[in-house]
């Protein structure tokens, strides 16, 4: 019941998400099956500057700027020099942003602000914001920085012009920069550049707390920096808090555009700040994710955009499925062959172990953004052998039972007791190297560890509540526990064989099935051959015609009885066989 529950559940939820939401009945698809974009990034730098080690560091900042923006099967490489990014299907304009804003993230003073439209050439005559003469600024902060030349650049500026919002522009980290918000809302003069993003340890976003712990309700972004950032910026933020608005502020530049400008209201002693204003949970954990992957150790420009085919399409899945289907076939050939009836509780485990699988893969397709790959449909593959292989220890564990004269019922819970670790001990070793793949590698193999990881925790979940409770069930037909012998539980075609069970007890396959039955009584009138009579002690001579045992001591002695009133007389070596016996 616990198991439908979760079922009905699961594929609910997903139902519900498509009406509501943004769910598929379909699982994403991975860049080989469904094709995407493909982004190739040119680095600038100098050419001493341009390596294998930076261009490999880079890789792996930009891959965890798309795996944190919930983007899975994303194939990032290099050619050469140049980063190939390859996002699967149809990525959102932030993610594009991730990978298009690969340059420094800094932190500059802010010097002025204003509106983002260009200001009339008369108006700057008569209201100028800058010395007319060089003076030496004597902080990062000192408006003599703002020159006539940098001064009408400013005015010039346009934000509202998509052109001066890509970003890419120049940044000269000891150099004021004329810039914009990356949302095209405000133009800033900003200072040299004071703290560079490499130095933050940590960055993340979350609701707002009191000194008391009490939760303010607002969604805040907390930034760690390192050892030499904690000291920088604690020189910055005190010379700032003395300063009048809006020299008051520092700006966090990545990739030439300013993506929050946060006022000092106190010198940050310890490293650790908080910023807080009108941030969404969406806003914040953006800023806290470009805080934490936006420095990369090179600037790069967007060689080329363009849209790519799937690498391996629909016909390579195809044959993938169909290859899983003459797995599954097989499977289920065998277990049909091998336990028969039995065999169709493996074949109705692996199909809620498929049902399972396609839901929660939907439901991560959902709500994670994961995409299944074409090693990721290998791994589904292999999981059918690894399931399989379940529900055969847990059968042959009930097969050896029975052998040993146990009833159906004890056969089921003693064999459970000892399948149970055994299938714990075998998945928990297929998980284990599932998860030591999936954090080693990168790629492909990485959606194969996954799906290879998640089928292993559904296959407990199934035998655990599925096969298990079914064979408890099945223990009490007739069908089963007579041991019919289509059923795959036979007791004498498993070769059962008698047992002592205790207290003048035996246990052997019997003709309704495997039972307990007393020790037969010497003195017992009941004709030899009744299905409930048990042979105990040494058989001596041949069995009587048409009786597939050895006759007992006291067995011989009741027949030569009844043969004697019959008016039978027995043979000579019958007679002086039971001589021998009685002198024994």
């Amino acid at each position: 019941m616990i198991l439908a529950a979760l079922i009905v559940a699961l594929f609910a939820s997903i139902f519900a998400g498509t009406k509501w939401s943004d769910a598929s009945t379909t699982p994403g698809l991975a860049l080989d099956l469904e094709g995407g974009t493909q982004i190739i990034l040119t680095p600038i730098a100098s050419e001493g500057q341009v390596t294998d080690e930076t261009i490999q560091q880079a890789i792996n900042v930009i891959r965890q700027r798309v795996d944190s923006s919930g983007v899975t099967e994303a194939e990032i490489t290099s050619q050469g020099k140049n980063i190939v990014v390859g996002l699967p299907g149809t990525p959102s304009d932030e993610t594009l942003d991730l990978v298009r804003k690969s340059a420094q993230m800094r932190f500059r003073p802010v010097l002025t602000y204003g509106a983002p439209t260009p200001v009339a050439s008369e108006t700057q005559a008569e209201e100028p914001t800058a010395p007319t003469a060089p003076v030496t600024p004597t902080s990062p902060s000192d408006l003599a920085q703002i020159t006539p030349e940098i001064q009408a650049q400013f005015d010039a500026l346009d934000c509202t012009d998509p052109k001066n919002l890509t970003g890419g522009t120049g940044d000269d980290a000891d150099a004021p920069l004329v810039t914009c918000a990356d949302d095209g809302t405000v133009k800033y003069i900003l200072g040299p550049v004071e703290i560079e993003g490499t130095e933050i340890s940590n960055a993340s976003s979350g609701l707002g707390t009191t000194a008391q712990g009490v939760s303010t309700g607002q969604w805040v972004v907390n930034i760690e920096f390192n050892a030499e950032g904690t000291k920088a910026f604690r020189d910055t933020t005190t010379r700032l808090v003395a300063l009048p608005a809006p020299q008051n502020a520092f700006a966090m530049v990545l990739d030439g555009l300013v993506i929050s400008a946060p006022t000092a209201n106190v010198a940050i002693q310890d490293g650790k700040a908080e910023i807080s204003g009108n941030f969404t949970r969406e806003s914040a954990a953006l800023l806290a994710n470009q805080l934490n992957f936006g420095s990369l150790p090179l600037t790069f420009e967007v060689q080329s955009e363009q849209q790519i085919s799937a690498t391996l399409g629909s016909e390579q899945l195809e044959k993938g499925l169909i290859a899983g289907a003459i797995g599954l076939l097989l499977v289920v050939i065998y277990s049909l062959f091998q336990y028969r009836a039995l065999g169709l509780v493996t074949v109705a485990s692996l199909g809620i172990a498929a049902v399972l699988t396609l839901g929660v893969i939907l439901l991560l397709s959902w709500t994670i953004g994961y995409r299944l790959s074409l090693p990721g449909v290998a791994g589904i593959i292999v999981a059918i052998g690894i399931t399989a292989d379940s529900f055969i220890v847990y059968f042959e564990r009930i097969r050896d039972e029975l052998r040993d004269g146990r009833t159906l019922n004890s056969a089921v819970e003693k064999g459970w007791d000892r399948a149970r670790r055994t299938i714990l001990a075998s998945d928990a070793v297929n998980f284990l190297a599932a998860v030591v793949l999936y954090f080693l590698a990168v790629g492909g193999v990485r959606g194969f560890a996954f799906t290879l990881g998640l089928t292993t925790l559904i296959d407990l979940i199934v035998v655990f509540m599925f096969t298990h409770p079914v064979m408890q069930l099945l223990a009490r037909t007739k069908f089963f526990a007579n041991g019919h012998p289509a059923s795959g539980l036979d007791p004498r075609r498993l070769g059962a064989s008698a047992r002592y069970a205790g207290r003048g007890r035996v246990a052997r396959p019997g003709a309704e099935g495997t039972q307990d039955a007393p020790v037969s009584d010497a003195s017992s009138d009941e004709p030899f051959g009744s299905p409930t009579r048990e042979k105990v002690g040494a058989s001596v001579g041949t069995a009587t015609a048409g009786e597939g045992t050895r006759q007992t001591i006291a067995e011989r002695r009741a027949a030569a009885r009844r043969a004697a009133e019959s008016g039978s007389t027995t043979t000579d070596s019958s007679t002086e066989g039971d001589k021998n016996e009685e002198n024994l």
